[in-house]
């Protein structure tokens, strides 16, 4: 199943066998039934506060509430106060639940001693990568006509939590010794932001573009990724920058994919960050310091030992998060809670 936004068309494979309208809340309450009236033997929800309508998107309760089969939900946002709007709403789905699914043990261990969760039925699965050659970048610089230069960049949906003005300002600072620079600013603007601000972070950072002089240093592109294109753009980056704002940030998705490709990853210590680069698998910076960025940039690109040893740590502990050993975990956890049902 599929949550569609208002005006949004996309065409969804066949294996989309219902959608349910984002602000509509019949259409969660007849999803439910359609899942109760099938063959369906368990429920894979993957929860984001804003992937569901009203107010913090407390229509995926009664959706979960009338479903009369086992449910497995993944948590992507883990919020401190489990007494606010958004708490309330983790606490019914986690009580709903047979298993809640995160993607690090501190996150467990929030659900644990803040949200009062039971310690088993937390089951700690990590973000799933494809399956990445590990490869220089020549080849995929070359297929860009980007030969001779030093690749800066990161993939995302935008928002300004992204924090990219701090990555910009280092890339100011790191044309001046090498103008040969350049930062991929690679995704759209987040839907959701996007309905309510327009463009105005693409603009805001356009507008810093030009403040820094830094206009031949900065490409955009401004377009929805297929997974093929998106694996042509990471193996051609050098340093994988993650700029985010948010120290309580619990998932990332493009860091996970950057660490699958071997990328040597500079990112500000968000939670999500620190787990997974852990200082010997790339480099942690402070939150909004540009200048660290740069000198990491630098330090690492004029001594290209240390920069590869990053790679390939991050590489093999990409190797865990495959999607295919990610699979197996979660149909090893499917097949438990099935058994358990029956």
């Amino acid at each position: 199943m599929a949550t569609t936004r208002p005006k949004e068309r996309i065409n969804y494979p066949w294996e989309v066998k219902y959608k349910i309208k984002q602000e509509e809340l019949h259409t969660y309450l007849e999803a439910a039934n359609y899942i109760n009236q099938s063959s369906t033997d368990i429920i894979s929800l993957q929860h984001e506060y804003g992937l569901y309508g009203s107010q913090c998107g407390e229509y995926i309760i009664p959706f979960v509430e009338s479903l009369k089969k086992p449910l497995v939900t993944t948590l992507h946002t883990v919020l401190d106060d489990p007494n606010s709007r958004e708490g309330a709403i983790l606490k019914r789905l986690i009580k709903k639940s047979d298993a809640v699914v995160v993607m690090m043990e501190k996150i467990k261990e929030k659900l644990v001693n803040t949200y009062s969760a039971s310690r088993e039925k937390i089951i700690v699965i990590p973000h799933g990568t494809p399956d990445f050659t590990f490869a220089p970048t020549d080849t995929y610089k070359e297929k860009k006509q980007l030969t001779g230069k030093i690749i800066l960049g990161n993939i995302n949906l935008l928002t300004p939590t992204r924090g990219i003005e701090y990555a910009l300002d280092a890339v100011a600072t790191i044309a001046k010794i090498y103008p040969n620079v350049l930062y991929l600013v690679i995704g759209q603007t987040h839907p959701v932001f996007l309905q309510t601000n327009g463009e105005e972070y693409r603009n805001f950072l356009e507008k810093e573009i030009k403040r820094l002089k830094i206009e031949k240093n900065v490409k955009f592109v401004n377009k929805y990724l297929s997974l093929d294109e998106l694996i042509d753009w990471l193996k051609t980056i050098d340093f994988y920058v993650s700029p985010y704002l948010d120290p309580q940030q619990a998932a990332s998705g493009a860091l996970a994919y950057a660490l699958g490709a071997g990328k040597c990853c500079i990112s500000t210590p968000y939670l999500y960050a620190k787990e997974v680069l852990n200082n010997t698998r790339g480099i942690l910076v402070p939150f909004q310091d540009a200048d660290s960025i740069a000198s990491a940039v630098i330090e690492l690109w004029e001594n290209q030992d240390k920069k590869e040893k990053i790679s390939q740590k991050a590489y093999d502990y990409g190797r865990l998060m495959t999607w295919s050993n990610i699979g197996l975990r979660y149909l090893d956890l499917f097949k438990t809670i099935t058994i358990l049902k029956k």
